[in-house]
Formats: C-alpha cells, sequence, structure tokens
C-alpha cells in the first residue's frame, strides 16, 4: 500500500481511464483510484493493507505515449495521464500469465480446500482460462502439517509474499521469508525450519487469511471448506501506521 503523502502538499490531478475522466489524488497508485472507481484490475499479490510487491504482474496497464506495460500497484498517478485497463494486448497478457502460474506448480481445484474460495481460480474463470498451453513442470514440493493448527502447501503456492509481508509488516514477527530463485523459490519459515518448530510464530493465522490460494490453510479442514477473511487487514494497517 503506497504511504499517503502529508495532506497539506498533496494535490489532485485529473485523468484519463477507458476514456473516462477522473479525479485523485497524486499520492494514489493506479491499482487505487481504479478500484475506488469500480474499475476492476486483476491482481494476486496486491493487498490493502500491505507494502507493495509488483511480482504478479496481472495487474499491468497501457499508458498513452508509451510501448511498455506499468505495473498498476507501483505507478503512481499523474496530471494528464492515459490509462487503458481492458486492452485485447492486456487480455492476452494476463491470460498467458494465469496459464504460467498454474503450469508452475499443482492446482488440483477440484481437491483443494479452497475450491471456491480460491483468487487464483476465481482470475481464471474471469479471464476465460479453461486449459493451459505451455507444458505443467510436474516438480513435487513438499507439504508442511507441522504446525497444529495450519499446514503450508508449497505445490498450490504462487510467491506471491501476502504472507511474508503481513507478517512482517502487521503481526510485527516476520516468521516467513523467501528462500531459493527463479523456479526453486520457495516460502520459508524462520531458517527454513519446520512451521511447528518456528519460534517466531505467534500463531495469529493473519498469513493463512490473506493467501490468495489453498497454500496457507487451516489444519482439518476438506475439499472447498477453506473460506478466508481479509477484512481486517486495512483496519490493523491503518492502526499500526497510526502509532
Amino acid at each position: 500500500m503506497a504511504q499517503p503523502a502529508p495532506l497539506s502538499t498533496v494535490r489532485v490531478v485529473t485523468l484519463t481511464i477507458d476514456d473516462r475522466d477522473f479525479s485523485a489524488r497524486e499520492d494514489e497508485t493506479i491499482i487505487e483510484v481504479c478500484r475506488e472507481n469500480n474499475i476492476p484490475i486483476p491482481s494476486l499479490c496486491h493487498l490493502d493493507g500491505l507494502s507493495i510487491w509488483g511480482g504478479c504482474r496481472l495487474c499491468m496497464v497501457e499508458l498513452e505515449g508509451q510501448t511498455r506495460l506499468f505495473a498498476a500497484c507501483s505507478t503512481r498517478v499523474t496530471e494528464g495521464m492515459r490509462i487503458q485497463t481492458q486492452s485485447e494486448r492486456l487480455r492476452s497478457y494476463r491470460h498467458t500469465i494465469l496459464e504460467l502460474l498454474f503450469a508452475e506448480r499443482h492446482h488440483v481445484c477440484a481437491v483443494c480446500v479452497s475450491n471456491g474460495h480460491c483468487e487464483l481460480q476465481w482470475l481464471a474463470q474471469k479471464c476465460g482460462v479453461d486449459h493451459v498451453r505451455v507444458p505443467y513442470r510436474q516438480a513435487a514440493y513438499p507439504v508442511d502439517s507441522s504446525h497444529e493448527m495450519f499446514r503450508i502447501d508449497h505445490n498450490r503456492c504462487i510467491l506471491c509474499t501476502r504472507c511474508v509481508r503481513v507478517c512482517d509488516e502487521i503481526e510485527g514477527a516476520h516468521t516467513w521469508d523467501i528462500m531459493g530463485r527463479g523456479t526453486d523459490c520457495r516460502v520459508i519459515s524462520d531458517l527454513a525450519q519446520p512451521w511447528g518448530d518456528s519460534t517466531n510464530c505467534t500463531s495469529c493465522g493473519k498469513c493463512v487469511q490473506v493467501c490468495p490460494t489453498g497454500a496457507l490453510v487451516k489444519q482439518g479442514t476438506s475439499v472447498g471448506e477453506m473460506v478466508k477473511d481479509q477484512h481486517f487487514l486495512p483496519i490493523l494497517a491503518r492502526r499500526r501506521h497510526a502509532q
């Protein structure tokens, strides 16, 4: 989440999104302005209340006069900016990214505890991804069930780092981090120890609630039972920044 500038210095700018005129504060990002005005922008790593990661690249938009795409979550609005969020180029780009996310690990929705409550699944349906055109990696990843309340299935992780950021920025425990490079990247607890052996984890469950897939879930949940609630995050974030 972009940090707001002091009220005395904030300037209002005018811009165009999908051929419609809007006004916004200059300290806002494109994705914030779009969501304030009910303009759909897909994203899996962005979450109101957490810092900007810009990793999933699903929120890319087109800016007039620019040939490359820009991440809506990390690009601040400027005066006169003209933005396109739903071009054919963007739809094809997002479709390909979702296919690659499915191919990278094992996302078998029919047996997932988050089936019907998964952001990756929902975006795939929204973007028309009904099959994957690239080969699946077929790599096996571990499942850590050592925690008495929660478990992490690395086969369903999309490396959005929401869990890392909420644990660090909101809970203040910094139990989670990222290990490895490229396709070998993996979320780890403490220094790659079993989650149940962590001395930092407070068992608050915030990481489970912000996870967009079935990677982080409660123990004992079965297919389709894992419903997540993220409404607490903006409230806690505002209180933490006010301290």
